[in-house]
């Protein structure tokens, strides 16, 4: 007992110690931070510091009066703010606003709503001045995050207390996991702000609404599969210390095994080019590691230190358990499953083939005004502002060069296909920028491919920069990662089965069932998105998946290893899914919900990543698991476990073998 309040103590003091030294967390939504210095449109942003208009970023007043030509009077409130350029047709203008760049998130977010409240005042009735432009873009992007964390934490608290409250139909059960959880949490956070205040990783808000996510969904899962063992052991001896330390020797392999195979997972985005993919997989990793610390040592002295009361009104009573597991809905299907294997596989196999047809034809890459799942002003004024002049004018490509090559290099701009307009903006005596307006919207195919051309008529001669070039360099970069990380995570998680089963054929069962879910959830995600996803979506998804997703089939498989060597195979696989069903399930449906709170977050990149990790991890929990891998270990027999054989655990009980139950179960072998 001393040792668990010592445990509790210990986490207290040293959780308190990270959470009050932490500070609070340096937030970045500067694109260019993430990308790698060798990229062209980060060395173009790094250039352009040296001319008076890389210390400023663009905000546009877009004007307008429904379609009707402005007057000189509907323009007199914006032109104190700077000259308006009137489109041809009068039914537009726009206005270009200098704003500092370079500074915080918070002052990008005051000084356009301060430029806003400015352009609003006084118009006449019917007209409209809407900010758009890079630093409208930039503000609506860093303010949409704001509060939205904080809501993202609540109603992930209010899912998870909901759904534990649930799962234990206890009163007080669920508050404990929920407190070592949230702690967890807490030190997590508080650790992200110090790496963010002491290192150069960029921190965005949608790295940390994801490792909030992530911590929330991992640790209660470890949390759900302790207590469970834990109620089975506590079924089996009176003394509850001896219990938890049997527990803990069931469930404690699965649950490092799960959070090792994630934290590894997590670790390849080292290898990614973008920077906010090594932030990412750096504070993910270390949050993983923390749930599963608190997981396997301050719940386990927290349980202990509660007693068997904190299970009421379902007290788990030495000689309370026994054959009910082998009566259950989930030794049903079990027992189904493993009678026809054959059938189950094909229509496994059927039901995933159809959703991942669904991914065909899905577009990568969203345009400017896409990534947004609600309405914000700078979308709103890019629309308008589309309507009367060339679209790309909200966000201007730069072209830096050397001022002797700038009219040659001027004209070469001029004549490629998709410019609207091209002018030499500044000159100093070594550098001089052309602004130059493309026809196509910004981040659309059609402005990327005039991107290219640029960049391929310009070699040598000059550097293509700007928003929309930094989103062509990211999404190549994107790309690129998704190309490297995914091969290395499929590695990792396969040495990590293969290591823990001591086996090669289930490994790789596993891995290609968790490889089939992904493709099947991607598919069906593609299907509720008009197949236009975000760029890091598959990336992202893929990770969460087949990190997270290979979990349930851990829980399970390690337990059919551990009840093979006294039950055969078939029988040891019905057994695990028998007494793990029903905690897998909830972990399951839990982990799936927290994901869905992403769609709390109002940029559709997160809402996206949550509902596809919310599909697949629903495909493993209820299909792949319960049904798939089952039906595939049926199949092949002891050949699943093929280099070794399961051995019996001397410390697992015998199985209930007598009367009519023990009958049934050796007549089914």
């Amino acid at each position: 007992m001393r040792r668990a309040w010592a445990s509790l103590l210990l986490a207290l003091v040293l959780g308190g110690l990270v959470i009050g030294l932490a500070g609070s967390t340096r937030v970045t939504n500067d694109p260019n931070a993430s990308l790698p210095s060798s990229a062209e449109s980060t060395r173009v942003a790094q250039l352009q510091k040296q001319l008076p208009s890389g210390r400023t970023s663009a905000a546009l007043i877009v004007v307008a009066k429904g379609g009707q030509p402005l007057t000189d009077a509907d323009l007199a409130p914006a032109g104190r703010l700077g000259t308006p350029i009137v489109s041809p047709d009068r039914r537009a203008a726009i206005v270009s606003v200098p704003l500092p760049a370079g500074v915080s998130s918070d002052e990008t977010i005051a000084a356009v709503a301060d430029l806003r409240t400015r352009a609003g005042a006084g118009l006449p009735a019917g007209v409209t001045a809407e900010v758009t432009g890079a630093a409208g873009f930039t503000a609506d992007l860093a303010d949409s995050f704001t509060g939205a964390n904080t809501r993202l934490l609540i109603v992930t608290v209010a899912v998870v207390a909901v759904l534990l409250l649930v799962t234990y139909r206890s009163p007080l059960l669920w508050l404990v996991p929920l407190a070592v959880v949230g702690l967890a949490d807490r030190v997590t956070t508080s650790l992200v702000a110090l790496l963010s205040r002491h290192t150069d990783l960029p921190v965005s808000g949608s790295t940390t609404g994801i490792v909030t996510v992530l911590v929330f969904g991992a640790g209660t899962d470890y949390a759900l599969l302790l207590i469970s063992r834990y109620r089975e052991e506590l079924h089996r001896h009176e003394d509850r210390f001896t219990a938890m330390r049997q527990a803990l020797r069931g469930a404690g392999p699965a649950i490092a095994a799960s959070a090792g195979t994630v934290v590894l997972s997590l670790l390849t985005l080292l290898l990614a080019s973008l920077r906010s993919n090594v932030s990412l997989g750096v504070t993910a990793a270390a949050g993983i590691a923390i749930a599963a610390v608190f997981a396997l040592l301050v719940l386990p002295a927290a349980l202990v230190v509660c007693g068997r009361g904190l299970f009421w009104p379902f007290v788990p009573r030495p000689g309370q358990g026994g054959v009910e597991a082998e009566r259950g809905l989930w030794a049903r299907i079990g027992r189904a499953v493993a009678a026809r294997p054959v059938a189950v596989t094909l229509a496994s196999v059927i039901v995933l083939g159809l959703l991942c047809a669904g991914g065909l034809g899905t577009r990568l890459g969203l345009s400017q005004s896409e990534q947004f799942r609600v309405r914000s002003e700078s979308v709103a004024g890019l629309e308008t502002l589309s309507r009367y002049f060339p679209a790309g004018a909200a966000s201007p490509t730069i072209v830096l060069t050397s001022p002797e090559q700038a009219p040659s290099a001027l004209a070469t701009v001029s004549g490629t296909p998709g410019v609207a307009q091209a002018r030499i903006a500044e000159r100093t005596a070594t550098r001089a920028s052309i602004q130059v307006i493309l026809d196509a919207a910004p981040d659309t195919p059609a402005a990327f491919d005039t991107i290219r051309a640029l960049r391929a008529e310009l070699a040598g001669r000059a550097l293509v920069g700007g928003s929309v070039a930094t989103s062509l360099d990211t999404r190549d970069a994107t790309r690129r990662d998704l190309r490297v990380i995914v091969p290395v995570i499929l590695l990792v998680v396969l040495l990590v089965l293969v290591v823990l089963l001591r086996a090669l054929v289930a490994p790789a069962l596993l891995i290609a069932t968790v490889i089939l879910s992904f493709l099947a959830a991607l598919g069906a995600g593609s299907l509720l998105f008009d197949h236009a996803l975000d760029n890091q979506v598959p990336l992202f998804s893929f990770l969460f998946l087949v990190a997270l997703g290979v979990d349930y089939n851990i829980f399970l498989v390690t337990r059919a290893r551990e009840e093979a060597g006294r039950r055969g195979t078939r029988d040891g696989m019905v057994h695990a899914v028998a007494v793990t069903g029903a905690v897998i399930t909830s972990a399951g449906i839990l982990l799936a919900a927290v994901f869905a709170v992403l769609g709390v977050l109002p940029v559709i990149t997160l809402t996206q990543i949550g509902v596809i990790v919310m599909i697949g991890v629903l495909l493993d929990t209820l299909l792949v698991r319960t049904v798939l891998v089952p039906a595939l270990a049926t199949l092949l027999g002891d050949r699943f476990w093929w280099p070794g054989r399961p051995r019996p655990s001397a410390e697992l009980p015998r199985p209930a073998g007598r009367g009519r139950a023990a009958r049934r179960t050796r007549a089914g072998r």
